[in-house]
């Protein structure tokens, strides 16, 4: 059969492929089981378990108050409140990532960002 020039290439590199496919497999379990041996490590060396706990037993808190006051959301219009709720939400997750995290308050919570927050992020209740 004649065959173009393109279609012994494309049936040249399916061939490569197909020989090459235990090679890329075995290079893919060894860099799994590196992966694997790189965390059983880092775990020894730390003694404590996850990183993140870890963290958070050092952190010291900061005598510094932040308060959000939410009395104004009625003035929003409702892309704003959702911006707003966003914006609170980073604060509060990298508030609670920090070494030296604030004292975070939201007053006057109530109107349409509380009811987006109830919609949108039912966890925010757990919030300390």
């Amino acid at each position: 059969e004649l065959m173009s020039k393109r279609q012994r290439k494309k049936l040249l590199k399916q061939k490569q492929w197909e020989e090459q496919k235990d090679l890329r497999r075995q290079k893919r379990k060894e860099k799994r089981q590196k992966r694997k041996l790189e965390r059983q490590s880092k775990l020894e060396a730390s003694h404590e378990g996850n990183d993140r706990k870890r963290m958070r037993r050092e952190v010291v808190p900061s005598t510094l108050r932040l308060i959000v006051d939410c009395s104004f959301d009625d003035l929003m219009v409702l892309k704003d409140v959702k911006k707003l709720h966003k914006q609170i939400q980073r604060c509060y997750a990298e508030n609670r990532k920090a070494f030296h995290p604030v004292q975070f308050y939201l007053t006057s919570h109530g109107g349409q960002l509380k009811s987006n927050m109830n919609e949108n992020d039912k966890g925010w209740v757990n919030w300390k």
